[in-house]
């Protein structure tokens, strides 16, 4: 069978497993391909299972099927093709580590054992009635992966007695930190504005405290991890949680302060480590006049020499 003849296969199953029609296209049938293992020379009851990241299931796509799609696309792929999937069941993200951070570079993705077994059935007499079975249960398989990896989300509790869930990794667990542990000890009664998220950038954000202080953002701003609002002092503290990235350096500096060049309260800049290993990486690209704080040390704050100790500097 040629490429061109198992392309239209794979499209025909995408559409057959129930994908909106805005997946129903090349895309989408080169990701199941590759998440299949499946060559032009293969029989689909030959389907694998294997671990693919998204460069190379693109990598993949151009070998097998002579599919050259520029790097830029990932994020094409990412989420308007693998997110599908992964909502609907039809594949897994990280089921060799569901904890993994969701911007790991080792993310990789696997067929769902049920969704395996049914193409592996395709162009059989058995294929109409599983398809059928299968269908009838794709919903409450989708929830069920769903709910798995819901269990590993890393849960923050706010001040008011609420809790949100961000997405698995690093990251997250040091902004759980700066929540759970730096606010209370530093600016106890602030009130959190806005929480970044791995996997959903505005993973918390009270969208409407944030433009009544000044500030209105979009989504193409470049938001810092955690943003408090301390009504006694009325400054808003700008949080970036620092695992693998760098901290308030003199750039990111300059853009926060573009950013909330329109906020009303003082500007208070604050990078948070997970301890001072990771700090010492970054010693020297830390901003003047910012302050910092590192999680294994949860009771000390390093204030980077200013004229003033944790407080706004003069627009």
């Amino acid at each position: 069978m040629n490429e061109i003849e198992k392309q239209e296969q794979a499209l025909a199953i995408v559409k057959a497993l129930g994908l909106p029609r805005a997946q129903q296209n090349t895309r989408s049938a080169l990701c199941l391909l590759a998440l299949c293992d499946m060559t032009p020379d293969k029989a689909w009851s030959q389907a694998q299972a294997p671990y693919m990241g998204i460069t190379p299931i693109m990598d993949w796509a151009k070998e097998h099927y002579a599919a050259n799609y520029a790097p830029n696309t990932r994020e094409t792929f990412r989420r308007q093709t693998m997110h599908q999937f992964v909502a609907a069941g039809i594949a897994l993200y990280n089921p060799d580590n569901p904890a993994r951070a969701v911007n790991s570079p080792k993310a990789v993705y696997q067929i769902s054992p049920e969704t395996l077994a049914l193409i592996r059935l395709y162009g059989t007499a058995d294929w109409e009635s599983t398809l059928s079975d299968f269908l009838e249960r794709q919903e409450s398989l989708a929830k069920r992966y769903a709910h798995e990896r819901e269990r590993v989300m890393v849960p923050v509790s706010l001040a008011d007695g609420k809790q949100i869930e961000l997405s698995p990794g690093a990251h997250s667990e040091l902004i759980k930190a700066i929540v759970e542990a730096f606010a209370p000890c530093f600016v106890p009664g602030s009130i959190l504005l806005y929480v970044g998220d791995t996997g959903n950038k505005w993973g918390y954000f009270d969208e409407s405290l944030l433009a009544s202080l000044g500030v209105m953002v979009d989504s193409h701003g470049k938001m810092p991890d955690v943003v408090f609002y301390d009504p006694k002092k009325d400054w808003l503290l700008l949080v970036e949680s620092v695992t693998s990235h760098g901290p308030v350096d003199g750039k990111r500096h300059d853009e926060l302060a573009a950013l909330f060049s329109s906020a009303k309260p003082g500007l208070v800049y604050v990078t948070a480590f997970p301890n001072r290993a990771i700090m010492a990486r970054y010693v020297g690209e830390i901003a003047w006049e910012t302050e910092v704080w590192v999680a294994d040390a949860p009771s000390h704050l390093i204030h980077f020499n200013g004229e003033r100790f944790l407080g706004p500097y003069q627009k």
